[in-house]
């Protein structure tokens, strides 16, 4: 097996990645193999924390577009989160990956609550770290989320797994004549207001110099594969 080029990741997955082909919850087979994908590289030695989105389950922002409450809208998000990272712990453990999951909202019945020092201390001894809550705070998206978990954690890259192979100039599926970029830097991903994530997440990554490498969650291997240098992906970085 080929040597990876990082030793420590942070892998954000989507909510809408879990659904698979549903229109709503979360699809065990696609938890399942987004599972088997952070077992290889648990494999190659890689330390990994993920962290999950909620869409699939609830966004906080539907709540405040109908008149509604932001606030409580993404604390009810944030709970969509942990349902998530608890579907994909299960996944994890069941091909006996040893997998903890931290919450930014404490709620010790159902997990451990979040510190820098629970996560160095469970990546130590090997296990998967999975961060659920998003940052605890509304109006911050878990984009924000994996990019703040990763400088907590000390990540060497941020995996960002999604529909598509990469960035591009605007949507794929809806223009198939949209440019693809192999590699950016984080101030024109700013520039250009590509939505690959936040603002305030590539702001973060920026200032942590954390290069975020974008691909698709769906390419059963690809993880692996990206992490030793292959696959197809856009590299954002300042190098």
């Amino acid at each position: 097996m080929s040597q990876p080029i990082y030793k420590r990741v942070l892998l954000k997955a989507s909510g809408e990645a879990l659904m698979g082909s549903q229109g709503f919850g979360i699809d065990v087979t696609v938890a399942d193999r987004i599972a088997s994908d952070i077992a290889e590289a648990r494999e190659m030695g890689v330390e990994v924390g993920v962290v999950v989105g909620g869409g699939n389950i609830f966004r906080g922002v539907a709540v405040a577009s109908k008149g509604g409450d932001r606030v409580t809208g993404d604390h009810m998000g944030m709970l969509g989160t942990v349902i998530n990272a608890l579907a994909l712990a299960t996944s994890l453990r069941k091909l006996d990956i040893d997998t903890v999951v931290l919450s930014a909202i404490s709620m010790p019945e159902i997990c451990e609550s979040f510190s820098q020092r629970a996560t160095l201390y469970h990546l130590s001894l090997g296990r998967v770290v999975i961060f659920a809550g998003g940052t605890g705070n509304p109006f911050f998206t878990t984009d924000s989320a994996a990019a703040l978990r990763a400088a907590e954690m000390g990540a060497e890259a941020i995996f960002k797994g999604t529909q598509v192979d990469g960035i591009y100039s605007a949507d794929p599926k809806k223009f198939p004549n949209a440019e693809r970029f192999e590699h950016l830097t984080h101030s024109q991903v700013l520039e250009k207001g590509l939505a690959v994530m936040d603002v305030a997440a590539v702001a973060l990554a920026r200032e942590n110099s954390i290069p975020i490498i974008v691909f698709s969650i769906h390419e059963k291997g690809g993880f692996a594969e990206i992490l030793t240098g292959g696959g197809r992906k856009t590299i954002v970085s300042d190098n």
